[in-house]
């Protein structure tokens, strides 16, 4: 996959400077430019493909939301600003994500990775393109982004403000909560069987009553999840176990 063109409209320096370093760090993105005002980006947008713009709320001249709604064919929007009650007027301009200042490096993940899934869905490609780059997300571990590839992944298990992701060969912790990455895990691919844990729907080897289990390692379905996930199992023709 190509890279994805970004834009930020941000006028607090230091905010823009965060996301210029967080930004750099994501090796398939690609900043083309920052702006202080979203009057000044309109030019460079009507003359440049741009795939995504990082969008503060309250701007110089105009104000963020007013800003997007001049837009006929806006690109992916992520809004970013310190004020929580702009989510749902975001939510409802169909913007991708809201980042709430000060924006964590974790949670700037979760909604780049929503943005790269969602680029590509209205990506055409070849077989060779596909083969060559597998459905994945980034994680952030050891100062580094590591590539995981979503076909690995075994389970996923909540330890308060990190999760711990168990793949087919090897372990990552990262710091996340647990309903950030179900948010963008396909739901077609993982199920949510405890406050703790998501696995994956296809490692799944067996089930009872109490328990999944996924390469020898029994992991719990907790009480609130037990009827979701044995209704979910059985809708693809496995039998409902007797419980005891």
């Amino acid at each position: 996959m190509r890279n994805i063109n970004c834009i930020i409209i941000e006028d607090e320096p230091i905010a823009a400077e965060v996301l210029e370093d967080y930004i750099k760090q994501v090796p398939f993105l690609q900043l083309k430019q920052s702006f202080r005002d979203p009057v000044s980006a309109i030019d460079y947008l009507f003359h440049e493909n741009t795939d995504m713009i990082f969008l503060d709320i309250n701007l110089p001249q105009m104000n963020g939301m007013d800003f997007l709604r001049t837009l006929n064919n806006p690109p992916k929007i992520i809004v970013t600003t310190a004020y929580q009650e702009y989510a749902l007027k975001g939510y409802e301009l169909d913007v991708l994500d809201y980042l709430l200042k000060p924006i964590e490096f974790s949670r700037f993940m979760i909604a780049v990775n929503k943005l790269k899934q969602e680029i590509s869905k209205g990506t055409n490609y070849s077989r060779e393109q596909v083969y060559a780059d597998k459905p994945h997300l980034f994680f952030n571990m050891n100062k580094k982004l590591v590539k995981v590839y979503l076909e690995d992944i075994l389970s996923i298990e909540s330890l308060k403000e990190y999760i711990r992701i168990t793949t087919t060969g090897r372990t990552i912790l990262t710091k996340m909560q647990i309903s950030e990455i179900e948010q963008v895990l396909p739901a077609s691919l993982f199920i949510r069987i405890h406050r703790s844990f998501i696995v994956s729907r296809k490692k799944i080897d067996a089930f009872t009553a109490t328990d999944v289990e996924i390469k020898g390692k029994l992991i719990p379905i907790g009480r609130i999840y037990k009827e979701q996930v044995f209704q979910s199992l059985t809708a693809i023709g496995r039998s409902l176990p007797e419980q005891s």
